[in-house]
């Protein structure tokens, strides 16, 4: 019988095809017929009320079939809030009040028979207020930080040992204060919803990285049964979390239908990414960390600042980075926020890894620099057995393998430790690494498979609510298949991106690889078992899935299945691993700063595509160069507007700026895990990316 390697092989995208010519349809491109557009308006100020609205011009623009404002708005039930008053599961209504909270917040919309129509109308609707002084400054405010309620079961704080004894008693401690700037996500594709009533029925076209917390949120704002909702997003042209949730425009778009009994199409542009579907807050993390003579970690405090929104929650936890990096006895991990008249934060590539990887990896290295010892050599001495905040062994953990065969293939050893002694002409060289952790959670998930014989050929096609947000879903999940039923990639049909498919946890939290594939191998070997036992045939006969078939006189066969998490996986840490090399030339006199190469080393259990992993590690990297190098978001304090007012503003690394980019997997294996091994990457790829850079300038 012949074997098809389907597994770990560098197959193509099975639905490249459709991309490159354009027949991938995304959100906003499904033909609806009839269907009319909307556009929302924005609020020009940042914190105030409505005192009138004038939509008369506007309602006699050619096309335009309604305008919804506050004053006509449907009356939906109230957000549910937590003790302080604040939104915090991510659902919002909209159109409720007069009230401005942040600069951009949606006021109306506008329905027409063209976007161009609704977008004409749109500009032309005078909207008076009674401005306040909105809360921007960091600087400012952060002295009003606070304690904030999550409102669900959460560490926020923790600590362990005795932090002033671990101070105390270290003979070397880095005191210093980190800032990260705001980054906004920018996808490829911006948001877009269409939805479409249809009786007591609700389908939604939305760019939702997580169909089943749309139908949620839909549910509770519209007071809806989820099970009359349906979502499809068959293809996203990027996330990085911000698709995580439904905006408000999704809410604007459900609502036109609803009233006008109408499709409605809405695409946000460019500028709406910028203030109406969220970001990553300005982080101030303030670290003191503490080692002995015998470099071992005494002491570990990692406390963090951020801002959230007036009316809703938003906490992202940099500190957890550090709870179970290294070794170390006493530890105080903090988190407190403060309101501001800015959108409402929300998850972006690695939440808490990002941020809280920058101020660790370079304390990290600003301790190794002053014990006078090679940073890889420091790390590897304060290695812990098991996870320092759980106790819990880990269920795989390779970060000194990372270490140890990254730093050969960079050869490491060639640099000149002191700082400006690697030259070349005007440029300074600098040399530098971080080591990487990433949570790698499980969810469960189920899966259909349809099995078709024709002749001897079999072919077969998968099914569940996953998504791919550009990360490969469709690929591995046939890639799975054709491994688990031993027939080739190209007899694999997958469908996914429809909520009424077997149901996932979607893309999200570095789940999706392990997930997908896990149900995708359930449901295989489920009929396997099924069709042996139909046949009669024992478990260690080897017979092909077509000749199975033929055994159960069966032309086709269909079955679904559920992958739970393994019995014992609570009681293991899991994490993916890595590290990042970095070489960096900073001009002496003009102080420009360019990186010609980047070394990446990741252990992530079981790699499914070399090619589709390598790409999700590529683009984790850049996007670390970019929040080192260049991507801020830029707010006027005096008013709340936005100066990267779009893309074209917003300046994330281009061909020019990256240069050669190696991606190294360590062979790993993870029993623990979940049934395929796979441990999430796409999130890994960027953790530290940023603290190299820095330790690599340091060194210059």
């Amino acid at each position: 019988m012949k074997e098809y390697k389907a597994l770990g092989s560098p197959e193509s995208r099975i639905e490249g095809y459709l991309k490159v010519t354009g027949k991938a349809k995304y959100s906003a491109e499904f033909p609806i017929p009839n269907a009319l557009y909307g556009f929302p308006v924005r609020s020009s100020i940042a914190k105030g009320n409505i005192t009138s609205m004038n939509t008369e011009k506007a309602e006699t623009v050619e096309g335009v079939v309604k305008i919804i404002t506050h004053k006509n708005a449907l009356k939906l039930g109230e957000n549910k809030q937590n003790s302080s008053g604040k939104v915090s599961n991510g659902t919002k209504t909209v159109l409720q009040d007069t009230s401005i909270k942040s600069y951009g917040q949606y006021v109306g919309i506008v329905v027409a028979e063209t976007y161009e129509q609704a977008r004409a109308a749109a500009r032309i609707i005078e909207v008076t207020y009674d401005t306040e002084d909105p809360t921007i400054s960091f600087e400012e405010n952060v002295d009003s930080a606070y304690k904030p309620d999550p409102g669900r079961p959460s560490g926020i704080d923790t600590s362990r040992g005795d932090l002033e004894e671990g101070l105390q008693g270290a003979s070397v401690v880095v005191d210093e204060v980190y800032n990260t700037p705001m980054e906004v996500h920018n996808p490829m594709e911006p948001h877009a919803t269409i939805a479409i009533f249809e009786g007591d029925k609700l389908t939604i076209y939305d760019t939702s990285q997580m169909l089943y917390r749309t139908i949620g949120s839909v549910a509770e704002v519209f007071n809806m049964p989820e099970d009359k909702i349906k979502v499809i997003s068959t293809f996203i042209g990027g996330g990085f979390g911000s698709k995580l949730r439904a905006w408000e425009h999704v809410m604007l778009t459900i609502m036109a239908a609803k009233m006008l009994d109408k499709p409605v199409k809405t695409a946000i542009t460019r500028q709406m990414m910028q203030t109406n579907a969220g970001m990553r807050q300005h982080n101030r993390q303030h670290l003191r960390v503490g080692a002995n003579e015998s470099s071992r970690l005494t002491a570990l405090a990692h406390e963090t600042v951020s801002h959230t929104a007036a009316d809703e929650l938003y906490l992202e936890k940099s500190g957890y980075y550090s709870r179970s990096m290294y070794a170390v006895p006493n530890t105080l991990i903090t988190h407190r926020v403060f309101d501001t008249n800015i959108q409402v934060p929300s998850s972006m590539r690695a939440p808490g890894e990002a941020p809280g990887s920058f101020a660790m990896e370079s304390a990290m290295d600003e301790l190794a620099f002053r014990l006078n010892m090679d940073p890889i050599e420091f790390r590897i001495k304060n290695e812990p057995e098991k996870d320092p905040h759980t106790g819990k062994p880990w269920s795989s953990r390779s970060l000194i393998q990372c270490m140890q065969q990254g730093a050969e293939k960079f050869d490491w050893n060639r640099r000149k430790q002191e700082p400006r002694s690697n030259r070349k002409g005007d440029w300074l060289i600098g040399y530098g690494m971080a080591g990487a952790s990433r949570g790698a959670p499980y969810q469960q998930a189920s899966s259909r498979l349809k099995l078709n014989k024709s002749g001897d050929e079999v072919t077969a096609t998968v099914e569940m609510a996953a998504t791919d947000i550009g990360t490969g879903s469709y690929t591995i999940i046939a890639q799975t298949a054709a491994n688990s039923l031993n027939i080739p990639v190209d007899q694999i049909e997958v469908h996914i991106g429809d909520s009424s498919l077997p149901k996932t946890p979607g893309s999200g939290g570095s789940w999706g690889a392990g997930t997908f594939s896990s149900a995708a191998d359930a449901v295989c070997e489920k009929v396997k078992k099924e069709l042996r036992e139909k046949a009669n045939i024992a478990a260690d006969q080897e017979m092909s899935i077509a000749e199975l078939l033929n055994a159960a006189d069966l032309n086709t066969y269909e079955a679904e299945a559920t992958a739970m998490a393994f019995d014992d996986a609570s009681n293991y840490a899991h994490y993916s691993f890595g590290a990042h090399f970095v070489e960096v030339w900073v001009d002496e006199k003009l102080g420009m700063v360019k990186i010609p190469h980047v070394l990446s080393t990741s252990a992530v259990g079981t790699v499914l595509n070399q090619k589709t992993a390598r790409s999700q590690v590529l683009g984790g990297i850049v996007f670390g160069l970019g929040q080192a190098m260049s991507e801020e978001t830029l707010l006027d304090e005096r008013y709340g507007s936005y100066v990267t007012r779009t893309l074209a503003d917003y300046h994330v690394p281009v061909n020019l700026d990256v240069g050669k980019i190696d991606v190294i997997f360590i062979p790993e294996e993870d029993k623990h895990i979940n049934r395929m091994g796979v441990k999430g990457i796409g999130e890994l790829g960027i953790t530290s990316v940023a603290a190299a850079i820095a330790n690599a300038v340091l060194k210059r």
